[in-house]
């Protein structure tokens, strides 16, 4: 499937699209749904990937994408339409973070940190349980941040780490809310804080601590701050492996005053989301169905002698390299089953195999987006170490997937083997 990039995107010459990760018709999806994965796709292939290397190899934070994603309409993918968004759902969304991911792994990345402020507390909060005054009232200070988002291009964080079990659920987290009169003092820090010092607001989780309270996760609180309030810094340096232009350093948040409008859930339903929606911890897995499926097709074409820059010559005949291939394709299309599956299931109150299958898939795109372009490298042999080719990149990227919490790697088969055989409030006792 090709198509001509659209005038919205501005390319300056035509480009002949590549066909989407997943096929609109092979995998049943609406015209919609289409035209939304199709327009990240034009901008991901046509403006994101010529970027992308400049912003791996100074380290910095793609503002010129952030730029033309709020132009094309994708910074509101995820807002609901009547307040001005695309009103895309959480499989939509994922599928066209994958697009992303497959040009730009930092953007895309970060871009999901912003939409997971629209997603969250736009139709995974509208799946859960909150009386008419609460629902009026979240509806009410919803609308103020997305309007931010579609008509000013506001971008929003996510900072999530603190180094702890926190990020993991383990534990309550250690940013703290007090309150005050008319909403909160917010004292805390979050590393590895992605948009650090480029987004506007900040949608920090902190735990809500009254007078004389202790800590819970049970008060777990979502709030926008913005990124100017004072008491608010970044510190740090940012020199990683990969996903080097997300700049992740750390935020410090010194008495920080955050109204009460500033909330982007009420109080208890972000708790409520992490016990019954769990597929919301899932969003980090799209920018790596991205970069797998890149490693895979940077392979084919350097292979037939289709590298743009590149001598056009074709190694495509070796039967060692034939089977290089065959065994990608295997891989990626296991990769894509399984995950397609697990986000298509995304919803309040999955079953027990729905959690299991979407830890499995978080597994499986983690660690195979990788597997995929250390096979990559193997295949297209020496000239593929270069960075002035994306191959590199691509893998660096990818080794970065199996450390993301929520879900890690090792969290993901922890939990998996005793989630199998442990039903829920069962021990050996």
């Amino acid at each position: 499937m090709t198509m001509q990039v659209s005038k919205t995107i501005g390319a300056s010459d035509k480009v002949m699209l590549d066909a989407p990760i997943f096929d609109p018709v092979a995998f049943r999806l609406s015209d919609e749904q289409a035209g939304i994965i199709a327009r990240a796709r034009e901008i991901g292939q046509s403006v994101f990937a010529g970027r992308a290397a400049t912003y791996d190899l100074e380290a910095t934070f793609p503002t010129e994408n952030y730029r033309d994603l709020h132009r094309v309409g994708l910074l509101g993918i995820a807002v609901p339409k009547k307040h001005g968004g695309l009103g895309a759902n959480y499989q939509t969304y994922a599928l066209a973070a994958a697009e992303i991911g497959r040009y730009c792994g930092a953007t895309a990345l970060t871009w999901n940190m912003h939409v997971c402020s629209t997603l969250w507390s736009g139709p995974l909060a509208d799946d859960l349980d909150m009386d008419a005054e609460t629902r009026a009232e979240h509806e009410r200070r919803r609308a103020v941040h997305y309007k931010r988002i579609v008509e000013d291009g506001a971008i929003y964080s996510q900072p999530f780490s603190e180094g702890g079990a926190a990020a993991a659920g383990g534990v309550a987290f250690g940013t703290e809310a007090k309150p005050v009169k008319g909403g909160w003092i917010v004292n805390g820090k979050k590393i590895f804080a992605s948009l650090s010092g480029h987004a506007d607001y900040y949608g920090v989780l902190c735990t809500e601590i009254q007078e004389g309270g202790k800590a819970s996760r049970r008060n777990t609180l979502y709030v926008a701050i913005p990124a100017k309030s004072q008491g608010v810094s970044v510190v740090g340096d940012w020199d990683p492996l990969g996903m080097r232009g997300t700049v992740s350093r750390t935020l410090l948040f010194e008495d920080v005053f955050v109204p009460e409008d500033s909330a982007l859930m009420p109080r208890g339903v972000y708790f409520q989301a992490a016990m019954r929606w769990p597929h919301m911890f899932l969003t980090l897995s799209p920018t790596y169905m991205g970069l797998a499926q890149a490693a895979y097709d940077f392979t084919v074409r350097y292979l037939r002698g289709e590298v743009p820059g590149m001598p056009p010559v074709k190694r495509r005949m070796y039967p060692t390299k034939q089977i290089a291939v065959a065994q990608m394709q295997i891989k990626l299309e296991q990769i894509k089953s399984i995950w397609f599956q697990a986000v298509t299931e995304a919803r309040a109150n999955p079953s027990k195999e729905q959690v299991l299958r979407a830890y499995a898939a978080q597994y499986s795109v983690m660690e195979g987006a990788n597997e995929l372009a250390a096979l990559a490298i193997r295949t297209c042999g020496g000239q593929a170490m270069l960075r002035s080719l994306p191959l590199e990149r691509i893998y660096r990227d990818s080794r970065c997937g199996s450390l993301m919490l929520p879900w890690t790697a090792e969290l993901c088969l922890d939990r998996i083997g005793r989630e199998a055989l442990y039903e829920a409030g069962e021990t050996d006792d």
